[in-house]
């Protein structure tokens, strides 16, 4: 299972509404000129990001901007707001040969190290801010 790619491009319309929103209109349309993405997608992305209260849109061509400041938005933050899992990162086949030792028993002893390992995953993203990128990504401008 694969993290979708609206988390990526999420943290990337972030980082250039803060890099540019002082200077122009961060519009949907400018954002997806940055991602290089369909503006219905980035228009998608805001929303949800919107609604977790990350950002504030402004209608017509108003324009993004960060609802927060950027050391207060955690990449687990974003993660969340654009759903880039339903659920558990890892899932199990759904059905399994009850009759078959390793069928019967391989949730019980997989899924506590899924868990961990979701666990640790999202711990990580818990541990970097928007802040921590946008110092890296001024370093190498």
């Amino acid at each position: 299972m694969q993290i979708t790619s609206r988390f990526t491009v999420a943290v990337h319309t972030l980082l250039a509404i803060h890099m540019f929103s002082r200077t122009q209109k961060t519009t949907s349309d400018f954002l997806a000129a940055s991602v290089n993405a369909n503006p219905v997608v980035i228009r998608r992305i805001l929303s949800s990001l919107k609604a977790a209260g990350i950002v504030d849109v402004r209608a017509g061509s108003g324009g993004a901007s960060l609802a927060r400041p950027l050391s207060d938005i955690t990449l687990y933050d974003v993660y969340r707001a654009v759903d880039s899992v339903e659920g558990d990162l890892f899932h199990f086949h759904e059905r399994p040969n009850p009759d078959c030792p390793v069928g019967h028993n391989i949730r019980a002893v997989l899924a506590p190290h899924l868990d961990a390992a979701q666990r640790a995953m999202e711990e990580q993203l818990r541990q970097v801010t928007l802040s921590d990128l946008a110092h890296e990504l001024d370093a190498l401008l």
